[in-house]
């Protein structure tokens, strides 16, 4: 039986979209050196739970027919620890969120995509989704691979160091939450994808 094809499933974080650095990075660099590479960057929905049923959606869609590695930034990164923990894909976080029904209750109210424009209203409920979403305990360690600075302005740095210490870990001094100089990354990525 011949090998499933790559696929790669880049994540993007909140109010964030396809359009999004990191997520360009990543589709240039499999343009340009690995075309064989599927790469589905899809536009998160804005509520959890729909965010959620689109990702299991495009799971069901492309699982039989391609091998599919994560790649999840903030909260995307919150999202790739749970689908790993459905269904095996081993993952790349970037600077994830490990908390965000803590971290988002502040933004509680009108919200603005500002890559897309689209508005939205965050409420408690959608929280207590996140919340549901939660990977307690780490099935494999070894599926993951966390890309972390510690200059991070969004979130706080240590829990992602904490909650995936048994995992790969490459942290750096100094940073941002958009992850500076994210361009050293995409072929090392790809080879610990396996794809």
């Amino acid at each position: 039986m011949a090998p499933k094809p790559p696929l790669l499933l880049y994540i993007h974080g909140f109010n964030s979209s396809p359009g999004s650095h990191k997520a360009l990075v990543m589709r240039e660099y499999c343009q340009q050196h690995r075309p064989d590479i599927k790469v589905v960057v899809p536009q998160m929905a804005c509520y959890p739970r729909q965010a959620s049923e689109q990702l299991e959606d495009l799971v069901q869609r492309y699982q039989h027919d391609y091998h599919i590695g994560l790649v999840g930034s903030s909260l995307g990164g919150y999202l790739s620890t749970w689908l790993n923990s459905l269904y095996g894909y081993k993952a790349v976080l970037v600077n994830p969120a490990v908390r965000p029904y803590e971290l988002l209750a502040d933004y509680l109210g009108e919200q603005v995509n500002p890559y897309t424009d689209e508005k939205y209203w965050l409420k408690a409920q959608h929280m207590t989704q996140l919340k549901q979403l939660e990977v307690a305990q780490l099935a494999h360690a070894s599926d993951f691979w966390l890309l972390q600075q510690k200059g991070d302005e969004v979130l706080d740095y240590r829990q992602a160091v904490e909650k995936y210490q048994a995992c790969l870990q490459t942290v750096e001094e100094g940073g941002d939450h958009s992850f500076i100089n994210f361009e050293r990354y995409p072929e090392q990525i790809i080879k610990f994808l396996a794809l």
